[in-house]
């Protein structure tokens, strides 16, 4: 498995990478593992702000849906278009191609609550 060092975790297995006051969010090499060949991404918040921990948006895999949970409160700037004609790269490439949404976020004070490699590695038994 993948484990980028250079963007942060959370426990509900998205990634963050932050770059000044903006983030870029996806799912975790383990979560599209888990979920299996993913066939569609659903985000509807584009232009919203969403509080840290609240629903953006669902990942539908061939056998499940599952809820995509913002790690950081802050405004939905960008959908990754890409993904909506080609949603298996969120499992070829979930780092790069695969990547979701960009925010703009608003308390910076959660960055520090975000996971490092090493948590993130300790919390799925890797």
């Amino acid at each position: 498995m993948n484990f980028p060092a250079d963007v942060k975790y959370t426990k509900d297995h998205e990634w963050v990478k932050i770059s000044g006051s903006e983030a870029t969010i996806g799912i975790t090499d383990f979560a599209q593992r888990e979920l299996g060949d993913i066939v569609y991404v659903d985000v509807n918040t584009i232009g919203e702000t969403v509080d840290k921990e609240a629903v953006f948006g669902t990942v539908e895999a061939v056998k499940t849906v599952s809820d995509l949970f913002m790690p950081l409160t802050g405004e939905v700037l960008e959908v990754n278009k890409d993904i909506d004609s080609a949603p298996e790269s969120v499992n070829s490439d979930p780092y790069g191609k695969g990547w979701m949404i960009k925010i703009k976020f608003t308390n910076p004070a959660e960055v520090n609550e975000l996971l490092s490699v090493e948590d993130y590695k300790k919390l799925i038994g890797a």
